[in-house]
């Protein structure tokens, strides 16, 4: 198994997906690997966080690593108020993301027991503060989640611009 590094000496997280996962499962995750790398992000294994520029960008657990439920989830991180104007959500993308609205399970976690959230003009509540988790992603369902890691990035470019 892995050992969890820092971010100066990241996870290949490739290696982590061909030693954890098969089928589509591994082909999805090699799929949104390659994206994550495409756009300058780093697999910490630190808490499972992917960074963009030192900032979490959003979270990826394996289950034969962290024991949850998937075979892989993705949480993402971010605001999802209402629209985004630098990336564009089609109502089917909006459907996704509300279908995988993630809520607290009294934890003991910051947010429990969960919050009310707008999610893209819609109310939830009891939400986690991980907002949305994605078990096991499909091709659509990855279209989305890169659609959230996507405003994630474009929010930390704009803080860190300021």
């Amino acid at each position: 198994m892995p050992k969890k590094t820092t971010e100066k000496n990241a996870l290949c997280l490739e290696e982590i997906i061909n030693d954890t996962l098969n089928g589509d499962a591994l082909k999805n995750a090699l799929e949104f690997a390659e994206y994550l790398k495409a756009n300058e992000m780093i697999y910490t294994g630190n808490h499972c966080e992917v960074h963009y520029k030192g900032n979490c960008a959003c979270y990826i657990y394996f289950d034969e690593l962290c024991k949850l439920h998937g075979p892989w989830t993705v949480w993402t991180e971010g605001d999802y108020v209402g629209e985004h104007d630098d990336v564009p959500m089609d109502d089917g993308m909006k459907e996704i993301a509300w279908a995988n609205v993630w809520r607290c399970l009294n934890c003991g976690n910051p947010c429990s027991p969960g919050k009310s959230s707008i999610i893209f003009g819609r109310r939830f509540d009891n939400v986690c503060n991980a907002v949305m988790a994605f078990r096991n992603p499909g091709r659509e369902t990855l279209e989305c989640v890169k659609k959230l890691v996507e405003m994630r990035k474009n929010d930390i470019l704009k803080t860190l611009s300021v």
